[in-house]
């Protein structure tokens, strides 16, 4: 199943409704894999509550990481343009979206990349009607030193492909992999420039539907997490040579850095 390069990435392939508790998908009926081969689990495990306390939930299935106390930083292609928006709900704080302590805050305006037309550009910003500031934010990379080795991926998306939504966050590891051979297993369709790639040759590991705007990140040189992308797209879900391809952040950081400011955030 492809993962709607021009269209919707790696946003949810199903509906997914939480309440306090209760988990419902639906899944339609052409989301399993379109070349009858079997469905790869994605390979994550569970994370710790508390252990990615920037990772934000979207209500319209996507996913985000806390940029500043009153921003997300998600994917363009999770978002309508740039305009007042009220109707998206950001879950906070938990790695069960059913906990009675997770924290919920609907937004207010949203920002599109300018420019962005389904390829490439894949970034926006959620403000949030108040600011959360009992989490830890998620610093962006603004240079390329950290763009490669092994990074951490995490989200709430389909742990197979064609799958459910996850009650819980799951979190793996994936490592870089280099534009012209990403390049090459994807006919040609990369863009260099705006994106960069993380998967096993074998497959097995990946994010899949659903885990679209969630942060790519590893540790920086004091040891903190910076997010080096956000999940954009790619073929199928952890099929081998078809690498997670995701919005490059040290393009943007100027960007994504005065947009956020213009949000006051």
């Amino acid at each position: 199943m492809v993962r709607w390069r021009r269209l919707v990435g790696r946003m949810a392939a199903v509906l997914a409704v939480v309440t306090a508790g209760t988990f419902v998908a639906a899944v339609p009926a052409n989301a399993a894999p379109d070349d009858g081969m079997t469905p790869y689990v994605v390979g994550g495990t569970r994370a710790a509550q508390g252990e990615f306390p920037f990772m934000v939930r979207l209500s319209m299935g996507c996913g985000g990481s806390l940029y500043s106390p009153r921003l997300v930083l998600t994917a363009a292609h999770c978002v309508g343009r740039t305009g007042t928006n009220t109707s998206i709900t950001a879950t906070l704080g938990v790695v069960d979206l059913q906990s009675s302590s997770r924290i919920q805050v609907r937004s207010n305006y949203v920002y599109r990349a300018p420019g962005y037309n389904g390829a490439g550009k894949d970034w926006a910003l959620i403000r949030l009607a108040t600011p959360v500031t009992s989490l830890s934010t998620l610093k962006i990379a603004n240079t390329t030193a950290y763009d490669n080795g092994t990074f951490t991926v995490a989200g709430w998306g389909a742990a197979r492909e064609g799958g459910p939504q996850q009650r819980y966050l799951l979190k793996a590891t994936v490592p870089f992999v280099d534009d012209t051979t990403c390049d090459n297993y994807y006919g040609g369709d990369i863009i260099p420039s705006e994106e960069i790639c993380a998967g096993y040759a074998s497959g097995g590991v990946d994010t899949c539907q659903g885990d679209s705007g969630g942060p790519m990140f590893r540790r920086d040189a004091t040891n903190a997490w910076i997010q080096v992308g956000i999940v954009s797209w790619g073929y199928g879900c952890a099929r081998p040579n078809y690498p997670g391809v995701y919005t490059q952040v040290s393009t943007f950081a100027s960007a994504i850095a005065s947009a956020a400011a213009s949000l006051g955030g």
